[in-house]
């Protein structure tokens, strides 16, 4: 089990990476964004995107479920988060991409109210298979503290 203090500032993550597919963007968007140039090429096509592209929401549940898979495999004491800063989609991701999930920690800090756990702050990039970043943010995690003895 990884517990809050195994975390260190600099530490670096490379959670994996998700196929984005055709069918998953047009069912995201049919659901929860339903914006033309999220579910019709011909649409898209009319746009900066120049061809159908995933919304920005589905770019971060992609991202929360690389991240989830990875906390759950290396067992984590992790216990959910309070929120993220600084989000920004920064380049398009389109059906056939690969995303790839990154971060550094950048701040640990033990609870002052609760001793039983902390707090870190990681930037997470999120790049495509061509190396280019195309979604960062500051997640702030909440973790349980090693028990004693």
């Amino acid at each position: 089990m990884i517990y809050f203090e195994d975390l260190e500032v600099g530490q670096e993550t490379y959670f994996g990476s998700y196929e984005v597919t055709r069918e998953e963007v047009i069912d995201f968007a049919r659901k929860y964004d339903p914006q033309p140039f999220h579910l019709s090429d011909q649409a898209a096509a009319k746009t900066h995107f120049g061809r159908l592209a995933a919304s920005g929401w589905h770019t971060c549940a992609m991202t929360m479920a690389v991240i989830a898979r990875h906390v759950v495999d290396t067992e984590q004491a992790g216990l959910g988060s309070p929120g993220i800063d600084e989000l920004r989609w920064l380049k398009p991701v389109y059906p056939g991409d690969t995303i790839h999930v990154r971060s550094t920690i950048v701040e640990v800090r033990p609870s002052r109210s609760k001793p039983e756990i902390g707090s870190f702050r990681s930037a997470t990039t999120v790049s495509n298979q061509d190396g280019m970043a195309v979604l960062t943010f500051t997640s702030i995690v909440l973790m349980r503290r090693r028990p004693a003895g």
